[in-house]
């Protein structure tokens, strides 16, 4: 396989860096950093990356090669070091989805990624860090608090590498780095299946809960012991029970046949829903071989319609190519792990494709417009850039109407870019649909999670307490896992040194905010005090904006001691520090990962901060709320002008008890907001 930078190591006829990836990432493996991540991250990026030839936008690329001894194959590992003050979006959104909005804004971030499987022996492109098709994509601010992006090996993602083994991986990566937290949004499906409401149920925790991710927050205002509560109401489901419940409906025969097909297969008794969706997952990841002549296996089940069409090009342009496969942007949307529903998908498609045909109609674009160009033609009708996104990572070999949307990456910028086709100048050859045959219980063991998972966990018939419960579990996807401050027993002392700004340095609403987290220091074993505070005000002014200038002017626990004295024998090492200075660049506009503006989130569902779900603000009390929460459908675009049900009622206080629903209906206040709709 010919990845960029071993190429180019076999042409200056050096040996190239090649480290297992199975154990990459082990202690001393390949090295035993004892610093913090900034410090840490330096010396992996120095002893175990080869720096690239070529970078991404401006910014150092680094690459490690990985190689499975087991496969015989190599994995290339990018490490992109991006500068904020650089970039053109400075602020974490995903920071501020995972209630680190009072995070002072790092200097620089990590980005730790393995392309998807075709992409291994390719150039980086100058969106790489946009794509989300990647094998593995992880970002990690200098301080040591991260996010994991994305894992695309779960499903399908990776003919070489299975979710598991790219999620060792990372993990070990990041405790070798020592990173303090890694959150991450768990959006993970199995044919359809939601697997943090499937694993939830079966195990009590996500599928990523085996490595230790555990509940961040909820959205729509779902805490912890609201998510607790509800994956004991969904576990504890009695078996029995459910047969009983489900036995007239239309699902009713079927779900009682899987469920006696696993209690007769079982060696052990099986009670609940969770010991019988246990069961199946063990069955599952037992006989893979088995499940695999299974799934070759005809079903009994209508076939779907085909998705994938074979395209014999006519049109001279496209000539090169033979034949290449599309699939209709409608049919991929029906299995899109989405939270934008169908026709919102499908209506900003065709913004796309509009954008697309504008641009060549005025002759304005040879050979395709770059992603950003055609991101920002669509935002000029879609203020959603989450879905302009998600559904741009798509739209390859797309059809949508009449149109085929191609993406190709251009030879001289190397930069992606999408044009668009005449659908008139190909041909399509539509595969011939599959036999249907007789489906069994236990002939397919995912066929049968998908018919509990669909007819118990999500339709439930006739209990308002399940339906509660799947939905709190559903809307609880911020995960995280903490790596502890650990004081080993060496030759350094170690502090977590928290900076306490004075009041004066505190300005407005800013006093209102959590401090943020402290600084981990190392320092020698016989080092002073006047070193340590050295230490802190270097560390600080390296890893953030607003401490560029910072110096130390005294530490709380340390009053008494001079700057000569050692701290060996003063202070305990592992403890936190309180430490306190001048220099604090409040009027900095990089001060915090939330950004530079003060915005108040109140919503009826109680939520108190952004959670990453579609928000609208009142244009009277400027407080933003959940769509959801308003009556807004996730199919209708945000109002320009809109006034929530509280300030519709201060308004235009009501006659009498049924004057009209329009001060307690959001979704009337969104639909027509004139004056002629108020109470005469």
């Amino acid at each position: 396989m010919s990845i960029p930078i071993l190429a180019a190591c076999q042409k200056r006829k050096r040996r190239p860096k090649l480290y297992r990836f199975q154990t990459f990432g082990d202690r001393g493996c390949p090295n035993d950093p004892k610093g913090a991540f900034r410090d840490n991250i330096r010396v992996f990026l120095q002893e175990c990356a080869e720096l690239h030839e070529d970078n991404v936008h401006g910014m150092p690329t680094w690459c490690t090669l990985l190689v499975h001894e087991a496969r015989n194959f190599v994995v290339p590992l990018y490490t992109i070091e991006e500068e904020v003050v650089c970039s053109p979006r400075p602020y974490c959104d995903h920071c501020r989805c995972t209630g680190w909005s009072n995070h002072f804004l790092s200097k620089r971030k990590y980005h730790l990624i393995i392309p998807a499987d075709d992409e291994w022996n390719k150039p980086l492109v100058d969106d790489v860090m946009d794509i989300q098709t990647h094998l593995l994509h992880g970002l990690i601010h200098c301080n040591g608090f991260g996010h994991l992006l994305c894992i695309n090996g779960i499903e399908g993602g990776s003919k070489y590498l299975c979710g598991r083994e790219i999620m060792d991986l990372w993990d070990r990566i990041c405790t070798n780095l020592r990173t303090r937290k890694i959150t991450l949004d768990d959006v993970s499906k199995k044919r359809s299946m939601d697997l943090r409401l499937l694993y939830g149920v079966a195990y009590g925790h996500s599928w990523f809960g085996r490595w230790g991710y555990i509940f961040c927050r909820g959205s729509f205002g779902v805490a912890e012991p609201n998510y607790a509560r509800a994956i004991e109401i969904l576990s504890s489901l009695e078996l029995e029970n459910i047969i009983e419940d489900l036995i007239n409906t239309e699902k009713g025969r079927e779900i009682k046949q899987i469920i006696r097909h696993y209690r007769d297969m079982s060696e052990t008794q099986l009670a609940t829903i969770k010991d019988l969706l246990r069961f199946m997952l063990t069955i599952k990841s037992r006989a893979p071989t088995q499940i695999d002549k299974a799934n070759a296996a005809p079903s009994s089940s209508t076939p779907k319609p085909a998705t994938r069409f074979t395209i014999q090009l006519q049109n001279k342009p496209l000539a090169k190519e033979k034949s290449l496969t599309y699939r209709r942007f409608t049919s991929v949307v029906a299995n899109m792990d989405s939270r934008w529903p169908a026709r919102r998908l499908e209506y900003a498609a065709e913004v796309v494709v509009n954008a697309l045909k504008e641009k060549k109609a005025g002759n304005l674009c040879h050979g395709g417009m770059t992603r950003q160009d055609l991101r920002d033609a669509a935002r000029l009708h879609i203020g959603d850039t989450g879905l302009l996104d998600y559904v741009l990572k798509s739209m390859n070999n797309i059809i949508v109407g009449n149109h085929i949307v191609r993406r190709t990456v251009n030879p001289t910028t190397r930069i992606l870019e999408y044009s668009i086709h005449e659908q008139g100048n190909v041909e399509i050859i539509r595969p011939r649909p599959l036999p249907v045959s007789a489906q069994v219980p236990g002939a397919d063991v995912y066929s049968d999670l998908v018919d509990l998972y669909k007819n118990v966990l999500l339709d439930y018939k006739g209990s308002d307490l399940v339906e509660l419960a799947t939905r709190a579990i559903l809307d609880s996807r911020h995960f995280v896992k903490e790596w502890p401050f650990i004081d080993e027993e060496d030759q350094f002392l170690r502090f977590i040194c928290r900076l306490t700004p004075r009041l004066c340095d505190v300005e407005g609403d800013q006093s209102k905010r959590e401090l943020p987290p402290g600084e981990i220091i190392v320092v020698p074993l016989h080092a002073t005090v006047g070193e340590l505070k050295r230490s802190v005000e270097s560390a600080l002014r390296d890893t953030y904006f607003i401490t560029e200038e910072f110096v130390v002017m005294e530490i709380s626990e340390l009053e008494d001691l001079g700057d000569e004295e050692l701290l060996f024998g003063a202070v305990e090492s592992g403890v936190e520090l309180c430490v306190r200075g001048s220099g604090i660049g409040m009027e900095n506009r990089l001060r915090y990962q939330g950004g530079a503006e003060s915005w108040v989130v109140r919503c009826e569902c109680g939520a108190q901060d952004d959670d990453g779900e579609r928000m609208v603000e009142c244009d009277i009390c400027e407080v933003w709320q959940h769509t959801r929460c308003c009556g807004i459908d996730d199919t209708q675009t945000v109002p320009p002008l809109f006034v929530c049900s509280g300030c519709c009622v201060s308004l235009v206080p009501p006659k009498n008890d049924s004057c009209c629903a329009f001060q307690c209906s959001p979704t009337l206040v969104y639909n027509s907001f004139l004056p002629q709709n108020f109470c005469q």
